[in-house]
């Protein structure tokens, strides 16, 4: 009997765990923006000041999808909100390597 008990414990603190809402184009979105801001500042287009604002934008477009997945599900107005704020994110560094 006390064999049983010690895995629905661990069951019971695991499981809510793994079942996190998922945001894979988010994250590939994401992941695809800092790669773009990385190859500004090694290729030098980018300044430090214009680096740092970028990073800031990276930054609240993550905070927003913390907070979408912070209840257990990501809605669908969420995912279109997160899609805008990643739009704008995606003109502001297309258009930062050029304006100098």
């Amino acid at each position: 009997m006390k064999s049983l008990i010690v895995p629905a414990i661990l069951a019971a603190f695991t499981l809510p765990a793994l079942a996190q809402p998922s945001t894979p184009l988010v994250d590939q979105r994401q992941a695809t923006q800092q790669q773009r801001i990385d190859q500004g500042v090694k290729s030098g287009e980018l300044t430090p000041k214009e680096t740092a604002k970028l990073e800031k934008g990276q930054a609240k477009v993550q905070k927003m999808e913390d907070k979408a997945k912070a209840d257990g599900k990501v809605t669908p107005k969420e995912r279109t909100r997160l899609a805008k704020a990643q739009n704008k994110q995606s003109r502001k560094i297309f258009g930062r390597g050029d304006n100098r």
